[in-house]
C-alpha cells in the first residue's frame, strides 16, 4: 500500500495508546502530509514536508515521533524540535502532550521570555521530547542543563519564518552539539532558497513530500480584498463588518504594535468584544493567556501582529481580517492560513489602499491566486484622507514606482540645486 492511498489511522500500525487519543483528539482521518509523512517519518528517512499551515504537518511529525519514543526513558532527551518562536513552542507541546496523554512520556517546552527556573526544574525531572527556540536551547545547554547524546531525532518546523528572523547561525550552533546519528526532518510552509541552503546544511537525500505548491493558500479559505482610500475608512469598514453575528471568532492582524492597540481599543470601545491584543511587546504570560481564551472561545477577537501568525491553531477561525496588507508576502499565507483549518471553511478578507495594491499582486504572484475584488459596501461611510496620511500615500507610490522603473522621479525626489 502506497503512502499517499492510506486514508484512515488503521493504515499506520499505531500502538492503542496513540490511536485513543487521535480518536479523542478529533482527527477523524490523516490529511494528505500526514498520509505522505507518517511512514516515511515511522521509516528512519530524512523528509523535507512542504505544507501550507493549518494542513496538519505538527501531527504529521509529532505521531511517528511519539511512536519511537514509546515509553520514558532516562537520562536526555530522545528528540528535538526546534522552532521560531514562543507561542509555536507552547502550541507544539500542547499537541504533543495531547497525543502523548496514555504513555508516560515527558514533554518540556523551552522558550525565552520568561525566568528559566521552572524549565530547569522540568528538565532535572527527566525529558523524552524537548520542544525549544533555538536560543533558549543553546543558554541552557551552555549551563549544562540539557544533555544531547540521546537524541536521534532533529525536527526544523517552520523553517522559513526561522530564516526570516535570522536564526540561521543558532541552528548551526545547535547542530553541532547533537550527535552526528541521527533522523533530521524539516517542515516549512514556503520553500525560499534560504531554506534549500538550510537543508542542505544538515540532510542528507531527503525524502520531499510537497503537498501543494510552495506559498500557496489553502482552497477552503475564500479571499477578499476591499479598497479602502485611508485608514478612518478602514476603521468604518472593521466597524461595518463586525456588526454581523457571523462574524464569531476573528484574527484581525496588523503591521504595527501601535495599530494593534489602537484596533483593541476601538473594538473595545465599540462593544465588539471580547477582544484581547497579542504583540512582541506583551509579557509572554499575557500572550500565552490572550492564544488560550481565544481558543477555548472565551474570546471574539484577537488582534496581533505578525508574532502570532504561525503560533496559533485554533479550529474553527471564522474570519481573517488583514487591517494592514503584510510586507513579508509569505506572512499572508500563515495569516490566512489561521482559518480553514483540518478540512474547515474560512474567510480571508484583506484592506488595501491604493499603495497596498502593490503588494497584493506581488501575493497573488507569489500564491499564484487571484484574490477576490470587492466592493465597499454602501453602508460604510468614505473619510477624506488626512494631508499627512495623503503625503505617506504618495511616498509609498513614488517608491514602488522607482522599483518598477529606476530613472523615475517622483513628487517626492530631491531637487538639484
Amino acid at each position: 500500500m502506497s503512502s499517499s492511498s492510506i486514508t484512515s489511522w488503521e493504515g499506520f500500525n499505531l500502538n492503542k495508546q496513540l490511536r485513543t487519543a487521535i480518536e479523542e483528539a478529533g482527527f477523524q482521518r490523516p490529511t494528505e502530509v500526514q498520509q505522505r509523512c507518517i511512514p516515511p517519518v515511522s521509516g528512519g528517512q530524512e523528509v523535507i514536508g512542504i505544507a501550507q499551515t493549518g494542513t496538519g504537518k505538527t501531527a504529521a511529525y509529532l505521531i511517528p515521533i511519539l511512536l519511537k519514543l514509546n515509553y520514558h526513558q532516562r537520562p536526555g532527551p530522545r528528540a528535538l524540535v526546534l522552532c521560531p518562536t514562543k507561542e509555536l513552542a507552547v502550541q507544539i507541546e500542547a499537541h504533543a502532550k495531547a497525543l502523548a496523554k496514555y504513555t508516560d512520556l515527558k514533554i518540556v517546552a523551552l522558550y525565552g521570555g520568561v525566568g528559566p527556573k521552572s524549565q530547569l526544574e522540568q528538565l532535572a525531572q527527566g525529558v523524552d521530547l524537548l520542544v525549544s527556540t533555538p536560543g533558549r536551547f543553546l543558554e541552557l545547554y551552555t549551563r549544562q542543563a540539557i544533555t544531547t547524546k540521546a537524541i536521534r531525532q532533529l525536527v526544523i518546523d517552520e523553517a522559513d519564518r526561522m530564516m526570516d528572523m535570522g536564526f540561521r547561525p543558532q541552528l548551526r550552533k545547535v547542530f553541532e552539539v547533537l550527535p552526528p546519528k541521527r533522523q533530521n526532518l524539516l517542515f516549512s510552509a514556503t520553500l525560499p532558497a534560504k531554506v534549500e541552503e538550510l537543508a542542505n546544511d544538515f540532510i542528507t537525500f531527503p525524502v520531499k513530500v510537497e503537498v501543494t505548491p510552495a506559498a500557496s493558500t489553502p482552497d477552503q479559505v475564500e479571499q477578499w480584498v476591499y479598497p479602502v482610500p485611508n485608514l478612518r475608512t478602514k476603521i468604518n469598514l472593521l466597524e461595518y463588518l463586525m456588526a454581523n453575528p457571523e462574524f464569531n471568532r476573528v484574527m484581525v492582524f496588523t503591521r504595527t504594535k501601535e495599530v494593534a492597540n489602537n484596533v483593541m481599543q476601538f473594538l473595545e470601545r465599540k462593544k465588539f468584544g471580547p477582544v484581547r491584543v497579542i504583540h512582541s511587546n506583551k509579557a509572554q504570560n499575557t500572550r500565552i493567556n490572550a492564544m488560550n481564551e481565544f481558543k477555548e472561545g472565551k474570546l471574539r477577537v484577537l488582534v496581533s501582529t505578525d508574532v502570532s501568525a504561525r503560533g496559533i491553531d485554533v479550529a474553527n477561525v471564522s474570519h481573517v481580517i488583514n487591517f494592514d496588507m503584510p510586507l513579508q508576502y509569505e506572512d499572508y499565507v500563515h495569516r490566512i492560513g489561521r482559518t480553514g483549518r483540518a478540512f474547515k471553511t474560512g474567510v480571508a478578507i484583506s484592506f488595501a489602499t491604493e499603495a497596498d495594491r502593490f503588494h497584493v499582486r506581488k501575493i497573488e504572484e507569489l500564491t499564484r491566486h487571484k484574490i477576490r475584488h470587492q466592493s465597499l459596501p454602501a453602508g460604510v461611510a468614505v473619510e477624506e484622507t488626512s494631508r499627512e496620511e495623503a503625503q505617506q500615500l504618495a511616498r509609498e507610490l513614488d517608491r514602488q514606482k522607482r522599483l518598477a522603473d529606476p530613472e523615475f522621479k517622483g513628487a517626492f525626489h530631491e531637487r538639484r540645486k
